[in-house]
């Protein structure tokens, strides 16, 4: 299994040897004769197998005295799609460490969210990952001190506390532990010739397990943009973003072999939260073989598979956002969606200045949200309801929709809400909650889709059918609605 991978020690020599990136962030190779970590896909040529030791994360190859390797540079590989994949204690947890909780509540704050002690979060992670949630936040902060020492000239001291580190001396300890560089000995190794970016933003790359499919992705996020709060711009997919310490400005671009991220942040210890959302948001760390392998087995899906493989599921930056946005857009066109969400904007959302573009609001806080006269909404009275009832449910956090949300729970407690059915519950899972297993059976382009490929047509006999699709049903709803002539299936010209 996938999962305890590191275990399986002659897979995991096969996986170095043919140099398989796609197995880069399921496990890292620590190298006894050199005292480095790598990923499986590094080019550098490949160690005895008596001289290999196998770890499931970065911080437990840290944590066994290993340094990250300057070639493939192990701590920028893709995530485990594990944390994508699940929903139990571990990955929630994992998606929230992402999301920087420790950082800013420390680890009572995540066994709050999780709804566990913090000896049992220490002991799961421990026995899966190889060491325990400071361990696995330390790995992340080194990860985005490279990045903003490689990526900006900002003096060290303002890096060190951006990364989430306590103090300049920790800061240089870990640096110098991780990547046996000092932070000034990191950024001329890479700084050299290296432009000086415009004042405030960060350009990165967001590396992704090939092949990925960028037209459904990119064309969904262009085509249902909310005006004010999203664009598509010079070849790019730009928004708003509501972080912790601030706010936000991404410009996403996709390339051949990475998406050029270009951030604007009010402050820069939201970066490591800004990554981590725009990588949920373009679902960069799926396994694309893995889910295509499945769905080829269908006679009728595979054609489609080998026309367009790598699709990903188009997410969201937001949960909650997303979930008032799918009640916007129950039973209208797109259009009509995007410019009831377009007027809730530019009604109560919070201005931002964008100077290199036209994006102007953050979408309103459902605290807002749940403020607003419902006789102010230009709606029929049902819908009304709903939006401010869950409104209401969100603020007060009766609804989690966060990162570390518990996917079952999630959709008993949205199904407890007037007004909303299968259609909403399944399309919030898809796109905000992000399980890989979400299916929109009652979804008018899923039916029509069916009806096209001789597909089973009622809801329950479609169902039925896709059970061949598990896990990957969310990326089956991709490829069906990939056979139908709408914008969401393509870039933008």
């Amino acid at each position: 299994m996938l999962g305890r991978m590191h275990e399986d020690v002659e897979r995991c020599v096969r996986a170095v040897r043919s140099k398989d990136a796609r197995f880069d962030g399921w496990f890292f190779t620590g190298v006894l004769t050199t005292g480095i970590y790598c990923r499986p896909s590094c080019p550098v040529v490949p160690p005895k197998a008596e001289n290999m030791r196998f770890y499931p994360s970065a911080a437990a190859a840290q944590q066994a005295g290993f340094r990250a390797c300057k070639r493939c540079r192990p701590d920028a590989s893709p995530g485990s799609p594990q944390w994508n994949e699940r929903a139990d204690l571990v990955a929630r947890a994992m998606r929230l460490i992402a999301d920087g909780v420790i950082d800013r509540e420390g680890v009572p704050g995540l066994a709050a969210r999780l709804g566990y002690s913090t000896r049992q979060i220490e002991r799961q992670l421990r026995a899966e990952l190889g060491a325990g949630p400071l361990a696995l936040a330390r790995a992340q902060r080194a990860q985005t001190a490279r990045l903003l020492i490689e990526t900006s000239t900002l003096p060290m001291s303002d890096i060190a506390f951006a990364a989430g580190f306590a103090s300049i001396r920790t800061f240089n300890d870990t640096v110098r532990e991780v990547f046996a560089l000092s932070p000034t000995e990191l950024r001329h190794r890479v700084g050299r010739g290296r432009p000086v970016e415009t004042s405030g933003t960060l350009t990165l790359r967001l590396p992704f397990r090939a092949p990925l499919c960028p037209d459904n992705l990119f064309g969904h996020l262009a085509a249902t943009a909310v005006p004010g709060v999203e664009e598509w711009r010079d070849g790019a997919y730009r928004r708003t973003l509501r972080l912790p310490h601030g706010h936000g400005i991404v410009s996403l671009r996709p390339g051949a072999e990475h998406v050029t991220c270009r951030l604007a942040l009010t402050d820069l210890r939201d970066l490591a939260n800004a990554i981590s959302r725009c990588r949920w948001m373009l679902d960069l760390d799926a396994d694309p073989v893995a889910v295509d392998d499945l769905l080829r087995r269908d006679p009728v899906l595979a054609p489609y598979v080998d026309k367009s493989p790598g699709r990903r599921v188009p997410r969201t930056a937001d949960g909650a956002e997303f979930a008032v946005r799918a009640v916007l857009g129950q039973q209208v066109s797109t259009a009509a969606a995007r410019t009831h969400a377009g007027r809730l904007v530019s009604a109560i959302g919070d201005p931002v200045t964008d100077a290199e573009g036209g994006l102007t609001h953050l979408f309103p806080a459902s605290e807002a949200l749940a403020e607003v006269d419902p006789a102010t909404l230009a709606f029929p009275q049902a819908r009304r309801v709903t939006l401010t009832t869950l409104a209401a449910a969100l603020a007060a956090g009766e609804i989690d929709l966060g990162p570390g949300s518990d996917w079952a729970q999630a959709r008993v407690r949205l199904g407890e809400l007037p007004g909303l059915g299968p259609w909403t519950i399944e399309t919030i899972a898809m796109r905000a909650l992000g399980d890989p297993d979400a299916f929109t059976a009652t979804d008018l382009g899923v039916r029509i889709a069916a009806r096209h490929l001789g597909l089973p047509g009622t809801p329950a006999a479609l169902i039925r059918h896709s059970a061949a699709w598990r896990p990957w049903r969310a990326y089956a709803v991709q490829h069906l609605w990939a056979t139908g002539d709408h914008a969401i299936n393509r870039i933008p010209a």
